[in-house]
């Protein structure tokens, strides 16, 4: 007997998601601004450097904003499980944005290490830095907040794309004062921008690892198959389980499992179980989104 029902708790806030990219996406216009503006006034590599990982920032927020009507589909006859894998596209996404972002800044700081006419930067550049630590760190805060609250990685990706820019604005506002203040830390500008690119580069290995591993069907965590493990065996009637199989699809799980019973009772009575596991398992489990169960007689042999 297979017992099969989606968790309807799954459904995605598609208006939540839109007001905090919306959201986000006017602040990296306003800070793409500031700090590429700064940084061509004060003459900074490294203010410029982080200008641009702002645009990256604006560049993901749209991929969320048109991807989420995608994702947010329900399951349909050619698309069974849903579409929830396009939110783990635009999460990886987000993270070959970041590579690229990184690449780009690193390689222009290594000209810039060779180029004998570079310009002393101005200390107005050091605002830049200032502007984008403070914005930044809220708007994550925000954002990563919300993400968890529903549930969804691409937005929790978003979010770590905020602190970066947070962070590597740090190392930006020391290097640009330094080399503001003394001619001869004009090095710094540079080296600063070589740090933000390794500060981006961290930041896309962490989203991009675990939407690779979905991509490869990767199943549950061990504490996760734990627990559903347990919720299985508490339900009346459960004498034995095997064959648990789980794969993960965008921040939810699929799974399929063979829950054993006592070989004498009714097909009814096996077919409650298996209704009374399937609820546990949508209520209690770790963010699953579906289950298919099937129903076998118990044998101790």
């Amino acid at each position: 007997m297979d017992f099969r029902e989606t968790n309807s708790s799954s459904n995605i806030n598609i208006s939540r998601i839109y007001k905090v990219t919306c959201i986000g996406a006017a602040v990296n216009i306003f800070l793409a601004f500031i700090k590429l503006s700064l940084g061509i006034i004060g003459n900074s590599k490294a203010m410029i450097a982080d200008g641009i990982h702002s645009l990256s920032d604006l560049g993901t927020d749209l991929a969320i904003i048109f991807g989420v009507k995608f994702w947010s589909k329900p399951a349909d006859e050619c698309h069974p499980y849903g579409h929830r894998k396009i939110e783990t596209a635009v999460t990886f996404f987000i993270g070959f944005v970041l590579v690229f972002a990184a690449v780009f800044i690193a390689y222009d700081a290594f000209i810039g290490l060779r180029d004998n006419t570079a310009v002393q930067p101005k200390p107005i550049a050091f605002l830049g830095a200032l502007i984008s630590i403070v914005f930044k760190e809220i708007l994550y805060r925000w954002t990563l907040k919300s993400g968890r609250e529903i549930k969804s990685s691409a937005l929790m990706a978003n979010a770590w794309h905020h602190r970066t820019d947070a962070l590597s604005s740090i190392p930006v506002g020391i290097a640009v004062a330094a080399a503001a203040f003394n001619p001869k830390l004009l090095i710094l500008d540079h080296i600063g921008a070589f740090v933000v690119s390794i500060f981006i580069l961290c930041a896309a290995w962490k989203i991009m690892r675990p939407a690779m591993a979905e991509f490869f069907d990767a199943g549950a965590l061990k504490s996760e198959k734990e627990e559903i493990e347990k919720i299985i065996m508490q339900a009346p009637g459960v004498k034995s389980i095997h064959k648990l199989r789980t794969r993960r699809v965008g921040s939810g799980l699929y799974l399929d499992v063979h829950v054993q019973v006592d070989c004498d009772i009714k097909v009814i009575e096996g077919h409650e179980i298996a209704s009374l596991v399937k609820r546990k398992l949508l209520s209690e489990g770790p963010d699953i989104l579906d289950v298919i169960i099937h129903i076998e007689p118990f044998s101790q042999t």
